[in-house]
């Protein structure tokens, strides 16, 4: 289990790096909701999500010798430009496994950011054993996208700022809502949540087809998903929770909560035309479950994370235009 100081830690290292993304309301959402929402939303982070939190946390730490080996991840795209940006700012080359149907937004951000882009197809190949064989190569330094210490305390500043904030508005969160993919957001969230907002509720949000946390944390184990299908939701489509994020949202974590496609697309409209902001579907289930009626939201204050708004033009144009 990470601790609160790990994540505190963390917090000053990201100073000056990372955006303290606001909370922001909305008066037609309150409606809907029929209580207060507090929008977290990480697409206006730098790169455009959460994941230079973790990725910055981690490279940092680096001692001098192991960074100048480099770092490989592997990505859909949101980690790895997470990795590529905060490289760059530390001056350590970073090589990223992605898949070759990634986002094309992602895929020239990622370049762009300075990181060396590897791709693969997702559907028949192994992107961490690509990744773990080339960074046994180059003895370079594996920057798991959930799966270690650093990446999940980067990312609990994300629940830290949320608790702080809702605070300080004289509106502590009574819910939070967290899109989940292997977990480190949540996780990270849960630890700093629980202990600035004890009697805080935490619920992961997943797209139908990947709801391995949802199903895990009912089954109090482990569990994977068994028929991979295509998805929209391309940042969090896991096959399984991690060893260690799971270990501590089986603690800390409320319910896993479970989306639909047209439910994503719902809520990536409703963030354009009465938020004004993009969102990428990922990024977008924790607001479709309140949409959606997934959880109780009456008389309560439910923060909502809106992790990511890498989306590529085509697919946000059609998904906007779709009123079905």
């Amino acid at each position: 289990m990470i601790s609160i100081e790990d994540i505190e830690g963390a917090a000053r290292r990201l100073d000056g790096v990372a955006i303290e993304t606001p909370l922001l309301q909305n008066a037609e959402l309150d409606r809907i909701a029929g209580g207060t929402v507090l929008l977290k939303p990480e697409c206006l982070q730098r790169t455009g999500s959460f994941k230079i939190r973790g990725a910055y946390n981690l490279l940092s730490q680096l001692p001098g010798e192991q960074a100048r080996h480099g770092a490989v991840a592997w990505s859909s795209g949101n980690h790895a430009q997470g990795v590529a940006a905060a490289g760059s700012m530390l001056g350590i080359h970073t090589a990223i496994v992605m898949p070759e149907d990634a986002p094309a937004a992602k895929l020239g951000n990622t370049r762009r950011l300075g990181g060396e882009v590897i791709t693969y197809d997702r559907y028949t190949g192994d992107r961490e054993a690509i990744a773990r064989s080339l960074a046994a190569e180059r003895g370079a330094e594996i920057v798991p996208s959930y799966e270690h210490p650093h990446i999940i305390a980067g990312q609990g500043t994300v629940g830290l700022e949320i608790a702080g904030q809702s605070q300080r508005l004289g509106l502590p969160a009574d819910q939070v809502l967290i899109c989940c993919g292997g977990g480190g957001l949540t996780s990270g969230s849960a630890v700093a949540l629980k202990a600035r907002l004890p009697k805080v509720n935490v619920f992961t949000v997943e797209p139908a087809g990947y709801d391995d946390t949802a199903r895990s944390l009912e089954a109090g184990e482990r569990l994977s998903v068994t028929t991979p299908s295509r998805s929209i939701c391309d940042a969090l489509l896991t096959d399984s929770p991690g060893q260690m994020t799971f270990e501590i949202m089986q603690e800390l974590v409320t319910a896993g909560l479970v989306v639909s496609e047209e439910e994503v697309k719902s809520a990536m409209r409703f963030a354009f035309q009465h938020l004004k902001l993009v969102v990428e579907p990922g990024g977008a289930v924790a607001l479709a479950a309140v949409l959606a009626g997934k959880v109780e939201t009456q008389g309560r204050t439910t923060a909502v994370v809106l992790s990511g708004g890498n989306v590529d033009f085509d697919l946000f144009a059609s998904i906007q235009e779709d009123s079905a």
